[in-house]
């Protein structure tokens, strides 16, 4: 018998059938993998299952008996977790707190939580999954991404699930994490647990799962095995034709002018909830792409806030064209632009409109002489970018967080775009986002780096990194380890062997 069964399901957000009649089937120790372009409805579904929404019709069967979650509760109660695609953790909370979020009742005696039994428990949990530990008495408002999905996953497994769904979780975590997840998804099978993993990467899909579920427009595409399938197939249930056209640069040497945008010399950050970095030096140049790669506690996200000036430099300079950046109003002013990780909590403003989003860069480009904004002109710029990165709103008025993630890293990127830049620092700018958005957002690249702006790329897809990089920066434990340039020497292979 299935350990998941679900006919017929739909749902609805206003006029929008973000699924539709979906049917779907999970069998004990199966990994199943759930793919689709942005907006096809596949954070709906799982979401339905851990409670988060609740179905409109259709009917979800569990170990043979009707299952109607009224909240994640529910579903933990009946042995479901999930791990969110937008970040899950309660800021003002320790981590400690947020593993055991709702379920803290068990270190609880007269109302009063035993925080050292809890803290106990919590490292209990990173151990007998294998996971990286995060100290449990850390308050998780900004620590990075990698670090907050970590604990995320912890909280999943704590209630020691049955079924554990995992959207978009891989594309937070570097090379070694993400071993750990493989590994970890490999003993639940063995355990015979049920997961269901969403992931844009469509290799990686293929490689850890045992069959694969295609969403398109909210309804289901095909069901596919794993072992008998491979990416153009996967990616034509997709987008429903053939894909076509180049993905990642095509030429095989580094290009770039010798004229120096940016330099960095000695730069040093001391840890905090940062990772340190120690004497690093680069030299970016117009027109190049210079990447970053290297393990969760490489520091390369560091490099990135240091050079836009978002974080305090122990030793060493940064300077752009010669003068040293002093801060990030100093950095955007001299036309540099910075794309983080986490777009929701350190880029876009989700409570506010697509419009809001896109002016709020190019402010000091409508401002008059007295200060005064031209509506008009700002209209103007958000319309304009909205047609020509094909962002799927109502209009520019309608909120962020009512968009997919690929449709909010289009305005996250596009946004520094539209204005005059000569400098773009781009941190994971694909995560999260389709096959197709990431293909375009490469093409933005190549015409970015033709028309002679410097890109400084941070990736935790190395497959990225090779197929865009002119050259490449390979850190570990906060400092350079090699640099090499594009050529021979650019292989997977070779790159993993200098990182770890």
């Amino acid at each position: 018998m299935p350990i998941l069964e679900i006919s017929g399901l739909n749902k609805y957000f206003g006029p929008t059938h973000a699924n539709v009649d979906v049917d779907f089937t999970l069998q004990r120790g199966e990994i199943r993998g759930l793919i689709g372009e942005n907006g096809s409805g596949k954070s709906t579904l799982i979401s339905q299952i851990a409670g988060l929404y609740a179905r409109d019709s259709g009917s979800i069967r569990v170990g043979g008996e009707e299952y109607n979650p009224l909240s994640p509760l529910d579903a933990n109660a009946r042995k479901i977790s999930m791990v969110v695609q937008e970040l899950g953790v309660v800021d003002t909370l320790s981590a400690g707190a947020n593993i055991f979020l709702g379920n803290t009742k068990r270190f609880s005696k007269f109302g009063i939580v035993n925080n050292r039994a809890m803290y106990r428990a919590a490292l209990d949990v990173f151990e007998k999954w294998n996971l990286a530990s995060v100290e449990p008495h850390i308050r998780t408002a900004g620590l990075q991404i990698e670090t907050r999905k970590m604990i995320e996953l912890a909280r999943a497994l704590s209630i020691d699930p049955e079924i554990i769904l995992l959207d978009e979780i891989t594309q937070s975590l570097s090379y070694n994490n993400r071993e750990q997840l493989y590994g970890l998804l490999k003993r639940l099978k063995e355990l015979g647990r049920s997961v269901v993993v969403i992931t844009h990467d469509v290799e990686e899909l293929i490689a850890i799962t045992d069959t694969i579920t295609v969403l398109r427009d909210g309804a289901v595409a095909g069901n596919l095995v794993s072992a008998d399938t491979n990416p153009d197939e996967v990616k034509q249930l997709m987008v429903g034709r053939a894909a076509s056209g180049e993905y990642y640069r095509t030429d095989s040497e580094p290009s770039f002018a010798s004229e120096i945008v940016l330099k960095a010399e000695g730069v040093t950050v001391a840890k905090s909830q940062e990772s340190a970095v120690e004497n690093v030096s680069f030299e970016l140049h117009k027109g190049e792409i210079l990447g970053f790669c290297g393990l969760s506690d490489s520091g390369i996200h560091t490099i990135g806030k240091a050079v836009y000036g978002l974080c305090k430099l122990s030793g060493g300079t940064v300077a752009l064209e010669g003068k040293r950046v002093l801060d990030p109003t100093d950095a955007l002013t001299r036309k540099m632009a910075y794309v983080p990780k986490d777009r929701d909590s350190e880029a876009l403003m989700m409570n506010t409109d697509i419009l809001e989003n896109f002016a709020l860069p190019s402010i000091g480009v409508v401002e008059g002489k007295v200060g005064y904004i031209s509506p008009g002109k700002l209209r103007n710029i958000a319309g304009t970018m909205v047609e020509k990165l094909s962002v799927k709103c109502r209009s520019i008025y309608q909120h962020m967080s009512d968009l997919s993630g690929g449709n909010k890293q289009k305005v996250n990127l596009g946004r520094w775009l539209a204005k005059d830049i000569s400098v773009l620092v781009l941190d994971c700018p694909t995560r999260g986002v389709d096959v197709g958005v990431k293909a375009y957002i490469y093409d933005l690249m190549k015409q970015a780096k033709r028309d002679g702006i410097a890109t400084l790329l941070i990736s935790d897809e190395l497959t990225e990194l090779l197929g865009m990089s002119d050259t490449l920066v390979v850190m570990k434990d906060g400092k350079v380890a090699d640099v090499v340039p594009r050529g021979e020497r650019f292989t997977e292979q070779q790159i993993i062997g200098l990182m770890i």
